[in-house]
């Protein structure tokens, strides 16, 4: 993935980005970035083998920064429209002053190193996959032991996209899956109670 993901969501070309550092700079400031993020999520619970909640959702934003010296002017909004995104970085230019300085607009993109490889992203499975998933964690606990008598298991995923585009003309960009699941239970024998936990997740360095 490159920079095309966020220009081809929210219809940006280079023209825009000139325009928002600028803003971003027109107060004065040594070096101005905006900070894209879209992220995927989907999170599932069960408490007594019933759906105690199960949402999925998409958010998406853009920071500004301005560095001035020793200070730091950040904007932020989560509506990428053009006019709110102008908004953001005339706001983040406040904390600077002097010449107005004119961005890099020939973007050369940062050495990339993917990080976190995965063949499909779990985002993009049927949640109906990802409840079986938590279900069979539930009935797995249950069989264990009889004295087993409350589980609760959870699963979570996201999948965020970042793209980081700079007035010195650099730009860079990473996509960082996530992905974890855990199960909690409650264990009787006569009076006595105890409590267990497990879960495992994360993102995993391609190089480990």
């Amino acid at each position: 993935m490159d920079k095309r993901f966020f220009f081809e969501k929210y219809g940006l070309n280079d023209k825009d980005v000139e325009r928002y550092l600028a803003a971003a700079l027109s107060a004065g400031g040594d070096y101005a970035d905006l900070y894209f993020e879209y992220v995927n999520s989907t999170a599932l619970s069960i408490d007594e083998s019933m759906v105690k909640s199960a949402s999925q959702g998409i958010s998406a934003g853009v920071g500004v920064r301005v560095v001035a010296g020793e200070r730091t002017g950040y904007a932020y909004t989560d509506d990428l429209a053009p006019e709110k995104i102008l908004h953001a970085a005339k706001t983040a230019a406040l904390i600077a002053s002097g010449p107005a300085k004119t961005p890099i607009v020939d973007l050369k993109e940062n050495r990339r190193h993917d990080l976190y490889p995965v063949g499909v992203s779990s985002v993009d499975t049927d949640i109906q996959q990802k409840l079986s998933l938590v279900m069979r964690a539930d009935q797995a606990a249950r069989a264990y032991d009889p004295r087993i008598k409350e589980v609760r298991a959870s699963y979570a995923d996201e999948l965020k996209r970042m793209l980081v585009i700079a007035s010195d003309g650099t730009f860079a960009e990473d996509v960082q899956p996530l992905t974890r699941m855990s199960v909690f239970v409650i264990a009787k024998s006569g009076e006595i109670s105890t409590r267990g936990t497990a879960g495992g997740g994360g993102r995993k360095h391609s190089s480990e």
